[in-house]
């Protein structure tokens, strides 16, 4: 299986399976769960795979709504569950939701691993 995309007007997200990363760009600011369908579902694939690391690379995701935040936690609570992945998240300094955001993650789930460069 190759590298899944899924792209928006302002965002796109990959997925590369060798890697076992998430990769999310631009600015997510959909409206509600229902528009988040499709990236909560692609990130449960990844999860239901059960890999032993999965990278979420945020690093040029400039902006995320509270949907998107919520999506993401929804996320993080699914991996804790399953206790045998390591959750490795990778932020950007430069950007300004995601110091005090991605931390928030962090206490959902104390094993993740969060490098803010």
């Amino acid at each position: 299986m190759g590298i899944q995309e899924i792209q928006g007007e302002d965002y796109s997200i990959q997925y590369d399976p060798e890697s076992v990363t998430v990769t999310f760009q631009g600015e997510l600011s959909l409206s509600g769960p229902a528009e988040y369908a499709p990236i909560a579902e692609l990130l449960d694939e990844v999860a239901n795979s059960e890999p032993p690391t999965i990278t979420l690379n945020l690093k040029n995701l400039e902006f995320v709504n509270s949907s998107g935040i919520s999506m993401l936690s929804k996320f993080v609570i699914a991996v804790r569950k399953k206790k045998t992945i390591q959750l490795l998240v990778l932020g950007s300094n430069d950007v300004p939701w995601q110091q005090k955001s991605l931390r928030n993650l962090e206490k959902l789930l104390p094993t993740l691993k969060l490098e803010l460069a």
